[in-house]
């Protein structure tokens, strides 16, 4: 078995340039310059060439297609009233404890079980790591 194994290791040829090319190391910053000591006048943000215009009437980055565009900023009417939601603030389990569970609203008792359960499965975790 050992035979065949080294039989199989002599067919291999190996390139000088795949060991070269499997050896290089690339990396994120380009060439430094001669006589300068960690580049720190070169790592500097570069001031933004958009416009003051331009940012305040488009949402710069948010497209994703190749051959599109960025999308326009609408007036607050013409965006769905859920959208305004999404940032409120939700109750945190140890006040959803202190609730009546039989008054909850259907959200807060969703996310009552669902931290609850979250809650149990970290103790359980915790006590199994102990012993």
């Amino acid at each position: 078995m050992a035979m065949n194994c080294i039989k199989s290791l002599r067919n291999i040829t190996i390139n000088k340039d795949a060991i070269v090319v499997a050896g290089r190391r690339n990396f994120a910053v380009g060439k430094a310059k001669k006589g300068s000591k960690g580049g720190a006048a070169t790592d500097a943000p570069k001031a933004s060439s958009l416009t003051k215009e331009v940012k305040s009437s488009t949402v710069v980055g948010a497209n994703i297609l190749k051959e599109g565009t960025d999308p326009k900023v609408l007036a607050d009417s013409e965006y769905p009233d859920w959208i305004w939601h999404l940032l409120d603030k939700r109750p945190a389990l140890s006040e959803l404890r202190r609730k009546n569970i039989e008054t909850l609203p259907y959200e807060d008792l969703k996310r009552f079980v669902k931290l609850d359960n979250r809650a149990r499965i970290k103790e359980n975790n915790s006590v199994r790591a102990k012993t």
